[in-house]
C-alpha cells in the first residue's frame, strides 16, 4: 500500500515522503495516529500543496536559524556531571542534556534530534557537538564537561 508520511517515521521514511509498508501497518498504525494518508489522487495533489506550504515556512525560518548560529558560534557551554576521581563521569552526556544547557543559558530551544554528538561523552573535557538548524545551516557548538 502506497502511503504518504505526514511527518518522520524512523526506520520508514522522511516527512511528505511517498513509501509503501504493508497495508495492516498503514490500516492499524499510521493512519490512526495521523502520520499517514492513503496516497491517491486527491492526496497527492494535496502532498504538492503541503511541500509548498513547508517550504516557504522553512525559507522564513532559515533567518531565524541563522541568527541562532550567529549568536552561538564562538561561545563554550559547560555542562555539569558527577564524576569520579579518574575524571570518568557516572552515565553520559546526551544531545537531551545539551538542549537543556542551550534552553537554559542562550533561552534557544533546539530539538534533541538536530544535536549531533561525535562520539559517547563519558569523561571530563572539551567537546564539540554539530547542530543541525536547517537543511542549510548547521553550526558547531564547543562544550565542556566540568564536575559538579
Amino acid at each position: 500500500m502506497d502511503i504518504i508520511l505526514l511527518e518522520e517515521v524512523e526506520n520508514l521514511g522522511d516527512k511528505h515522503e511517498l513509501v509503501t509498508v504493508k497495508a495492516g501497518y498503514a490500516r492499524n498504525y499510521l493512519i490512526p495516529r495521523g502520520k499517514a494518508l492513503i496516497a491517491n489522487v486527491s492526496n497527492r495533489k494535496r502532498l504538492e500543496e503541503l511541500v509548498r506550504a513547508e517550504a516557504a515556512k522553512e525559507a522564513k525560518l532559515q533567518g531565524h536559524y541563522e541568527t541562532i548560529a550567529e549568536k552561538l558560534k564562538g561561545t563554550v557551554l559547560k555542562i555539569g556531571a558527577k564524576a569520579g576521581a579518574t575524571g570518568k563521569i557516572f552515565g553520559s552526556v546526551t544531545n537531551l542534556q545539551l538542549a537543556q544547557v542551550l534552553k537554559d543559558q542562550f533561552e534557544v530551544e533546539i530539538e534533541r534530534r538536530k544535536i549531533e554528538m561525535p562520539e559517547e561523552v563519558k569523561e571530563l573535557g572539551s567537546y564539540t557537538a554539530k547542530l543541525n538548524l536547517h537543511s542549510e545551516v548547521q553550526t558547531e557548538v564547543a562544550f565542556e564537561v566540568v564536575q559538579e
